[in-house]
């Protein structure tokens, strides 16, 4: 399709498309020939990547390899100044789009990618994202807002969709990712780097805290922290009793920890003291549960400005709960408020 959505014209073996002419060419005339675009090789099960790059010079021995993946004719492009070739779409797009700790992957097949050069949290602006896809004959594509991606880790990519693109539809995304900018004060797409914690956890339990069962929370959280770049500093236990769970949180306040963890006795037996304790310690709750499963009986608070965490059973077992969504935010340092635990509930199942 052109750009104005008209079928291109066909002029014996040429194709307007925009205002750039496309001509065919059958590829043993093509001998010498400059390719216009990336082409690529599928070999199913072993093998998808690029067999010729865009600016390669078309010799004899080429021939038999282009015949090998379906290509009969090649594209000569007489480019018009109103039209776009798809890598230098997709790069424009991308340069527009990425902001702190992202890295720009070279133009392919019309595709440029946008590469987190840490590990931390993404930060993409949705609007941007449904904005640009609106306008046709350019994609983008990206991870979820505030997920945690690694250094190397791609948060985003640009598209072309036809081997021209119209200047003006790729001007018109930049706009729409500056106007962003003007407003928000952020670029699109960025990461937002961990602070690095020191918690102190506590864990409740009359079983554990008199040796009768071992002890699972700890190493479970300690594993989470340490992947993210904190530490658990501390770690203490109370049996189920109310006022020796206050006066273990009072004790992690007064030791200065960046974050206090409360694990075990979250649920509504009548044994669960955790969620009184945490209340009572002076706690302004912000949240105790959460619209996600697992993970729907997390308390979440700050008790004088530190945050605090009561933690469930299944951070012990489930790789994924609301604790390995909120964690993160906290060490990028949200402020986190009763919207944000209502958010979780929209994708929030996991089992």
């Amino acid at each position: 399709m052109s750009g104005d959505g008209k079928r291109p014209s066909e002029e014996g073996n040429a194709k307007r498309i925009g205002d750039s002419v496309v001509r065919e060419v059958k590829v043993e005339d093509a001998v010498g020939m400059v390719l216009a675009h990336d082409l690529t090789q599928i070999l199913p099960g072993s093998f998808k990547g690029r067999l010729f790059r865009k600016g390669h010079v078309v010799s004899a021995e080429d021939i038999p390899r282009l015949k090998d993946i379906g290509k009969e004719h090649l594209y000569a492009i007489e480019l018009a100044e109103t039209d776009l070739h798809e890598d230098d779409a997709a790069h424009r797009m991308a340069v527009a789009l990425a902001g702190d700790n992202v890295g720009l992957s070279e133009p392919h097949e019309g595709k440029v990618s946008l590469k987190s050069r840490i590990t931390g949290l993404a930060s993409v602006a949705r609007e941007v994202v449904e904005g640009i896809n609106r306008l046709g004959d350019i994609a983008l594509a990206t991870v979820l807002n505030h997920r945690v991606v690694k250094d190397g880790e791609s948060l985003a990519a640009t598209r072309a969709i036809p081997l021209l693109v119209p200047e003006a539809k790729v001007r018109e995304a930049e706009r729409i990712a500056q106007a962003y900018r003007e407003a928000s004060g952020k670029s699109p797409v960025s990461v937002r780097p961990l602070r690095s914690f020191k918690a102190g956890l506590l864990t409740t339990g009359t079983e554990v805290f008199t040796g009768r069962i071992e002890d699972k929370f700890g190493p479970a959280v300690r594993a989470k922290l340490e992947g993210l770049g904190s530490e658990v500093a501390e770690q203490r236990f109370a049996p189920d009793d109310r006022h020796t769970i206050v006066n273990e949180i009072h004790y992690f306040l007064d030791r200065g920890y960046d974050m206090i963890l409360v694990s075990g006795g979250m649920s509504v037996d009548p044994d669960d003291r955790t969620p009184g304790a945490i209340a009572e310690a002076g706690t302004d709750i912000v949240s105790y549960g959460t619209p996600m499963l697992p993970g729907s009986m997390l308390l979440f608070g700050y008790l004088r400005g530190v945050p605090i965490f009561g933690l469930p059973g299944c951070v012990m077992h489930d790789p994924y709960t609301s604790f390995d969504v909120l964690l993160p935010r906290v060490l990028a340092g949200d402020k986190l408020a009763k919207d944000d635990i209502v958010a979780l509930g929209y994708g929030g199942l996991h089992r």
